[in-house]
This record gives structure tokens, sequence and C-alpha cells, in this order.
């Protein structure tokens, strides 16, 4: 029977580090106690200005090829998620593929989705897999969504941060690596909730504009169609109240319950709203993983660099049970159980 493992993960974070005494300076109507307690964010990173996803996805599969002693002549497919891509063509896979000196007998493609990435691209790999298209898969997950942040816009700015991850998922298992099984996935999408986190401009829909207009509101910079607009309130009402139903979906399809998995780990989108949806769901504390302050919302990465530190830190331990969850731009969720 076929199956499918993650069997290792490794990350990446630019060297620019945006504090929270920095962002004070630059709003100081936002003090560092009140920026940590709302998003329980401290640190973000920002990608240099020369600094491309396809470099950071670059550096993130080279350290996962070094940490974890991985021959890149087994690699068949490289799955890249981004929203960032070098070029909006050819796809960045294709040239990390060439920069890693990988096999030409490689399948490579990019996917493009936002906080819930990561889960669809271990979907994704499983497919191949499981279709004996592919043995080895590189999933790179990489963004530079700072780029995309107006300097006025305080609230973005003190969430996202940029950052690549590179993991290995593959068909047999090795004693040396995770052998974390992937298990079955449930996925949901709302497009009619697009507009509530969008570039509206840049795109073959508005690629030729005017000049993008700042728009206020009580002298509060609102957002600029040139740059990232968050719908804050829109986007809290659909992980509220959607992500319990999806994470119920995925247990009940997996044979699991909150009592029988050990870990959860989902999308680091901030302190508050990760707190909220752990209590919707009914998941003790102790049993909801959080790793935010350090690097903010990364996006697609927030999960396997999650994943990474709950292992390195000894939180994830052999024989566990874990569910991840992932949801955001799209708007889009997905959900898988994994078994240690």
């Amino acid at each position: 029977m076929s199956k499918a493992f993650l069997q290792a993960i490794s990350y990446y974070l630019p060297k620019k580090c945006l504090t929270n005494e920095e962002l004070s300076l630059q709003h100081p109507e936002w003090s560092v106690d009140k920026i940590a307690l709302k998003t329980g964010i401290h640190n973000r990173y920002l990608s240099a200005p020369d600094e491309t996803a396809g470099d950071m996805a670059m550096k993130a599969a080279e350290r996962l090829f070094d940490e974890y002693n991985i021959d890149r002549s087994k690699i068949d497919f490289v799955l890249l998620c981004t929203q960032s891509p070098d070029y909006f063509l050819p796809t960045t896979a294709c040239i990390v593929q060439d920069r890693l000196g990988l096999s030409k007998n490689c399948g490579a493609l990019d996917f493009n989705l936002g906080c819930s990435g990561f889960i669809y691209g271990l979907g994704l790999a499983k497919g191949l897999l499981f279709s004996g298209q592919a043995k080895n898969i590189l999933l790179i997950t990489s963004e530079t969504y700072t780029k995309n942040i107006h300097p006025l816009d305080k609230s973005n700015k003190t969430i996202f941060g940029d950052g690549a991850t590179a993991s290995l998922v593959s068909s047999t298992i090795d004693d040396l690596l995770w052998n974390a099984e992937i298990q079955e996935f449930s996925y949901a999408t709302d497009g009619s909730g697009h507009e509530n986190l969008i570039i509206r401009n840049g795109g073959f829909r508005n690629k030729t504009k005017k000049e993008a207009l700042d728009v206020y509101l009580d002298d509060v910079f609102i957002k600029n169609d040139d740059f990232l607009y968050m719908d804050g309130k829109a986007i809290f009402d659909f992980t509220a109240f959607e992500v319990p139903k999806l994470v119920e979906q995925n247990l009940i399809l997996n044979e699991s319950s909150t009592e029988s998995i050990d870990l959860f780990i989902f999308h680091q989108a901030n302190q508050y709203m990760l707190n909220f949806m752990r209590k919707r769901c009914k998941i003790p504390t102790e049993k909801f993983y959080i790793d935010i302050s350090d690097g903010g919302n990364t996006v697609s990465n927030t999960i396997p660099i999650a994943l990474k530190r709950a292992s390195k830190k000894k939180v994830l331990q052999k024989e566990f049970h874990i569910q991840l969850c992932g949801f955001g731009v799209g708007l889009s969720m997905g959900a898988v159980t994994l078994k240690f």
C-alpha cells in the first residue's frame, strides 16, 4: 500500500530584523507592549531589497540538504509555493531546480497560495507519490510579503515577516529521518471573500493603471491598491467560525478526536486569533502549539517553521499524532493529520 512521509524540514529567515521597539519609534501611538500584547510578535525578518523568494528558497533547500545529509540527486520533483515569484514567467521552481543542481529528470512547478499553502503542498506531494510520478519531493514555501506592505500600513507591518522553508516528502521510510506519515486531507474555499486580503494592482486584471492613491479614514492610512490590503475583521470572522468546522471534519475523516491528537499546529497568524480559535475548537492549551514571537506571520512558512521548532524543542515527540491547519488569502483552508 502506498504511503507518503514528511521526512525533514529546514528554514531560512532573512538577516534584517524589525523589532517592536523600531516599530514603536516609527508609529509612536503604538507602544512596544501594545504591539506584543495584540500580536504575540516581537521580531519579524525582512528580505533584503535584492533578495527574492527564489533566493530564499535556495538557502532553505541548501540548509535542508546539509542538515539532514540528503542526496540532492534523488530529488525528482520540486513544488514551490509562493505569491512572490521572481518573475511572472518562468516559474521560480524551474530556476531553483537549476540553481540547486538537481537532476534534469525532475519535475518543477510553482503554485500560488498563501497561509494554507504548506497543507496544499503536502496534498500535492502525496498525490504525486501515490500516483507513482515521484519518489522524493522537495516542497518549498517562500514569501517576501513585506515588499508589498505600504510604509504607512502599521497594522500589516506589525504582523508579517519574510522567510522560506524546505521539506522532504518521500514514499519510503528512512530511519534517520522523521517518517511522519501524511494521512487524510480536508479542504475548503470561499472565493467570495477574495477582496478581504488582496493586492489589487499588478496582475493582468489591473495591469495598466493610473497612479494609485493612499486612502485614509479619520487620518488613519487604510490602503493603496498597489500594496497589500487586509480587512482584519473579515479575515478574523472567517477563520474564527470556519476553521473549527474544518478541524472537526478532518478529525472525523482521520478517525481521530481532540483527545487522541497529541499536538495541534495551526497557521501562526497572530496570538490573539490563535487563542480564540483554540477555545472555539475546544483544544487544551498544552496541546496547542504557538511559536510566533520570533518571525511573525510568514504566510505559507509558519506551519513548517513551527513544526521544525517544536521538534527542536522536544515538544514534538515520537509516536505523536498531530493535526495541521492552514487558512487565509483566497479565502482558502486546509487541514491534515500526521502520524509520527
